[in-house]
């Protein structure tokens, strides 16, 4: 079965679709080859919940100023999904243009502050080595070491205060229970937001109708199985959350049909783990020897930084799944074959 999509045609620039009873669309630009993020406003009785920011952009900042203007009551909260810059980017700014108070989770909260500060393990710095650890080259090290983080740039500010949500909170918006989902893989503590009474499911990036969601591991927690936490996520979404369910994802169009999207992720994942076994077969090899592997095309810096890190998801899945053997050569590089080989 097929997914299908009851809003085919994304809202215009500056204008709210309303999918759901008092549940709108917005959509916003973004600087990317991935050219767009689909932010919600959710009705809450005089007043206004916003989910998500936007890229932090002078014409993003502009056609959110038209909207604020236009809406008739206050916004109540900023909720945040997760500490990705297009989907806080803007938090600061929203928090003193409109004077609400930021809902996120703890996991998004400090990451965002380590990520930004380059501390414990996030940062430039760490993530060079480890893809030295991983094979990468010299000339590719050397554009990562150029760019620096990146984070920074595209967050100026971070707020330094929040109310906590939590796995199994819920949040009364418009007299309307909306439960906390949290999901694991794509980032530390992901909140998605699901209204059981609207039969609708705000996904974040945690379930996407179209592209499969980055799965990184990072520096700060090498041995991560970042594959494994995001597919068991997936899973509880498809026991817990009726297929009959409208979604609305961050990137893509809304759809119905969350048990088939699970299930094509769970494929598609597996597919790539099988060819990253049969690869190995024959002699043991780095993930940025792998790269060409599971991204059949040619990836400047910005994608590079995804591909390494979705490669080690991958390797480090199939290691602790006993699919594949770890091995750190001589020189440094760690590298992988079939298990038993």
């Amino acid at each position: 079965m097929s997914l299908h999509y009851p809003h085919p045609h994304p809202p215009a620039a500056g204008e709210l679709t309303e999918v759901a009873p008092g549940v709108f669309w917005l959509r916003m630009p973004l600087p990317f080859q991935l050219d767009h993020i689909n932010l919600w406003l959710l009705r809450d009785g005089d007043g206004w919940v916003i989910v998500d920011t936007g890229f932090p952009e002078d014409h993003v900042r502009e056609t959110w100023s038209g909207i604020l203007d236009r809406l008739d009551g206050p916004v109540t909260k900023l909720l945040v999904t997760h500490f990705h810059p297009d989907h806080l980017g803007l938090a600061t700014w929203l928090m003193e243009r409109t004077g609400a108070p930021l809902w996120m989770s703890t996991g998004e909260f400090l990451t965002a502050h380590v990520v930004w500060n380059e501390v414990g393990g996030h940062g430039a710095r760490f993530m060079v080595e480890q893809f030295r650890q991983h094979g990468l080259d010299a000339e590719r090290l050397a554009k990562f070491e150029k760019r620096g983080s990146g984070y920074r740039k595209a967050v100026p500010s971070l707020p330094e205060h929040y109310n906590r949500l939590m796995a199994g909170d819920s949040v009364c918006i418009d007299g309307r229970r909306w439960e906390i989902v949290i999901g694991h893989g794509h980032a530390p503590e992901h909140v998605a937001l699901y209204c059981a009474e609207l039969g609708v499911l705000i996904s974040g990036d945690m379930l996407l109708p179209r592209i499969s969601t980055n799965i990184s591991v990072f520096a700060a927690t090498p041995e991560a199985d970042a594959l494994r936490w995001y597919l068991a996520s997936l899973d509880e979404l498809a026991t817990e959350i009726p297929g009959e369910t409208l979604v609305l994802p961050s990137h893509g169009l809304p759809f119905t049909g969350v048990q088939e999207r699970v299930t094509a992720l769970h494929a598609h994942h597996e597919e790539r783990l099988q060819a990253l076994e049969n690869s190995c077969d024959q002699a043991p090899k780095s993930a940025a020897e792998l790269l060409e592997t599971l991204f059949n095309r040619q990836l400047d810096t910005h994608q590079t930084m995804f591909a390494m890190g979705e490669a080690i998801a991958h390797l480090n899945y199939l290691e602790q799944a006993g699919r594949l053997s770890r091995v750190c050569g001589a020189d440094g590089v760690i590298r992988y074959s079939r298990a038993g080989h």
